[in-house]
């Protein structure tokens, strides 16, 4: 069981029940330390003046808050810690608010509450299928570390959670932060407008966090696993081009037919084929259609039982995710590193092996550095 990170009350007018909070969410980045080129020797970093070079003692140091070039004003630790908040030992609740009402940007971390022990267990209950059943959130200010939180506590799968949040002056506006928006002038047609809704239409899938994966982490992992046995590994996918915006129309036409729906196709019959259209979260990520993983998928079944068959078949419908599927049954090394066209050649060139049809020309890949 996890260790709690704070510990108190949570209360909401005149109830009150002994809580704690548990981190719930987890960094899976991948941590380097720093070593010289050639030597296996450590880096570290040196508290250092900046004028004379001579490293300084941790207790010398003390903060200074800039008011002018090289001009500061001096706070000692202690002077810090008399006007701390401290750390508090409860979350009061003042209000409570329509969770429609709070804009995303607004939330920072994610905590797990849970009752601090199984007597507490019928009161945490209560505000839990309270708040779940008005979809309000408690608003509270808490501290945590020494720094003062503000916090909306609110009911999630059967449990309670704390988001901390930005304040209303730490969120930015983004029309002074970005120049170039699209101004109020900007139009876009109706053809346009239906086009790119039917497109969101056939692309639009179910949230399953299940489906999504932090892709470059694992390449890390994959990178430094063939740096360290000595063997190939392959350069990364080039990343997508901007749409230009004269082929606009263009694009959305052909986005259409590779999601499986003929652009401007907006009768019932063509909706319903759309709707009945397997939907899948690599849909999203891949950019290619129900229509043509239905095809591959009965390619792929029409080949079962003939090798020739399978070889034979054009992959160039695949996504890359059942591209990566057949080269994980046919055990193909480096294939988590690959390109979608380097496993689509991979594939050709395993099948080719097998005498099915001349060999595919290889992909280049870069060898690892000794």
């Amino acid at each position: 069981m996890a260790r709690p990170i704070w510990s108190g009350i949570l209360s909401f007018g005149l109830v009150s029940v002994p809580v704690s909070l548990y981190a719930a969410t987890e960094d899976h980045t991948v941590h380097f330390r720093q070593i010289q080129r050639g030597t296996s020797d450590r880096v570290r970093n040196l508290r250092v003046n900046e004028r004379t070079g001579e490293e300084v003692a941790f207790g010398d140091i003390v903060k200074g808050f800039e008011t002018a070039e090289g001009e500061y004003v001096v706070v000692e630790p202690e002077e810090l810690d008399q006007i701390s908040p401290g750390r508090s030992k409860t979350i009061e609740i003042t209000g409570f608010v329509d969770l429609d009402q709070v804009k995303p940007i607004f939330f920072d971390k994610t905590y797990y509450l849970g009752p601090k022990g199984k007597e507490y267990g019928k009161v945490y209950t209560l505000l839990q299928k309270a708040l779940e059943q008005a979809n309000r959130a408690g608003i509270a200010m808490f501290s945590m570390r020494g720094k003062e939180y503000l916090t909306a506590v609110r009911a999630e799968n059967g449990i309670l959670t704390a988001h901390t949040m930005h304040f209303a002056d730490e969120v930015r506006d983004p029309h002074h932060e970005i120049g170039n928006l699209p101004d109020g002038d900007t139009t876009v047609s109706d053809r346009e407008l239906t086009m790119a809704e039917q497109l969101i239409e056939m692309l639009a899938v179910d949230w399953n966090p299940d489906d999504y994966h932090d892709t470059f982490e694992q390449k890390v992992h994959e990178l430094i696993a063939a740096k360290q046995s000595g063997t190939d590994y392959a350069a990364p996918e080039a990343a997508p081009r901007p749409s230009n915006v004269i082929d606009l129309m263009d694009i959305l036409s052909r986005s259409l037919e590779s999601a499986g729906r003929p652009a401007g196709a907006t009768g019932p019959e063509e909706a319903e084929q759309a709707e009945q259209a397997p939907r899948s979260g690599r849909t999203a990520a891949g950019g290619k259609g129900a229509a043509s993983r239905k095809t591959a998928a009965a390619t792929r079944s029409s080949g079962k039982g003939s090798g020739k068959k399978a070889a034979a078949e054009d992959l160039s419908g695949l996504t890359k995710a059942e591209l990566y599927k057949r080269a994980g049954e046919l055990d193909i090394p480096h294939r988590s590193t690959m390109t979608r066209d380097q496993l689509q050649a991979a594939l050709e060139e395993t099948a080719a092996r097998a005498g099915d049809r001349p060999a595919a020309k290889p992909r280049r890949h870069l060898r690892a550095a000794s």
